[in-house]
C-alpha cells in the first residue's frame, strides 16, 4: 500500500464526548510563554492553546478565571507573548511550576527577561518572536475556560527567522526549527516541511 494512502481497513473507534477528548490522541500546537504584570513584578506561564485570531493583528489564548494569568491580563489590560526556541524548552516547562504558599513562583528566576517596549510586561530573552498585546476582549463561558483576545501593538523577531530575501522557506525552517507542543505532554522541533498542495488561485483561510 502506498504510504500516503490511508488504510481503509483500520476500524474507527467511537469516542465519548461527555468527557474531554483531548488526552486520547496527540495534536500539534505552538508553545508560547504568556507574560503578565502581577503586583510589583511579572508572571510568565506556558500556553499551547494560543494562536492568531483571524488575519488581522489579533492574538488569543485560552485560560481560566482561576489562574493568575487571566486575572492579571484582565486587571492590567495587556499581555506579552514570547515564542521560545528549542534551547529554552526546559526553562519554559519550569514556568509551569506550582506557586508556593506565598503565591510566588521561584522557578521564574531561571528565565532571563527584558522589559516590553509598549505594554507593561516582560519578554523572555533568547526567543524567536515577541508580541506585545493590549487586551481587546475576554470571552468567558467555555466550560471552566475563557478566551483572552489581544490586539498586537508591538512585535519583534530575530532577523534569521523572518521570511523573505533569498532564503527558501524550507531552508529557513530547517535551519531555525520551530518548537511545537504535542498535547498531551510531549514536544518536538519542526524542521522538515513541504509546500502545501493547493491550487494556484487558492489559500488556506
Amino acid at each position: 500500500m502506498d504510504a500516503a494512502t490511508p488504510d481503509s481497513r483500520l476500524e474507527l473507534v467511537s469516542l465519548q464526548v461527555e468527557t474531554p477528548l483531548w488526552t486520547r490522541f496527540f495534536s500539534v500546537a505552538p508553545l508560547v510563554l504568556i507574560g503578565t504584570k502581577e503586583g510589583d513584578g511579572y508572571d510568565l506561564a506556558p500556553k499551547h492553546m494560543a494562536m492568531p485570531l483571524g488575519w488581522e493583528n489579533f492574538y488569543c489564548f485560552v485560560c481560566s478565571p482561576r489562574h493568575a494569568t487571566y486575572r492579571n491580563a484582565v486587571e492590567h489590560g495587556s499581555f506579552t507573548v514570547s515564542f521560545p526556541s528549542e534551547e529554552l524548552v526546559v526553562q519554559a516547562g519550569l514556568a509551569a511550576s506550582r506557586r508556593l504558599s506565598d503565591a510566588s513562583k521561584p522557578n521564574l528566576s531561571v528565565l532571563p527577561t527584558s522589559p516590553a517596549r509598549i505594554v507593561e510586561g516582560v519578554l523572555v530573552e533568547g526567543c524567536l518572536l515577541y508580541l506585545e498585546c493590549e487586551v481587546e476582549q475576554v470571552v468567558d463561558g467555555f466550560g471552566a475556560n475563557s478566551l483572552v483576545v489581544g490586539r498586537v501593538v508591538a512585535a519583534a523577531a530575530r532577523e534569521d527567522v523572518l521570511r523573505g530575501g533569498e532564503t527558501d522557506d524550507a531552508d529557513l525552517l530547517e535551519r531555525v526549527g520551530l518548537l511545537a507542543y504535542l498535547h498531551p505532554g510531549r514536544f518536538a522541533t519542526v524542521r522538515e516541511s513541504f509546500a502545501f498542495p493547493l491550487p494556484a488561485d487558492l489559500s488556506v483561510e
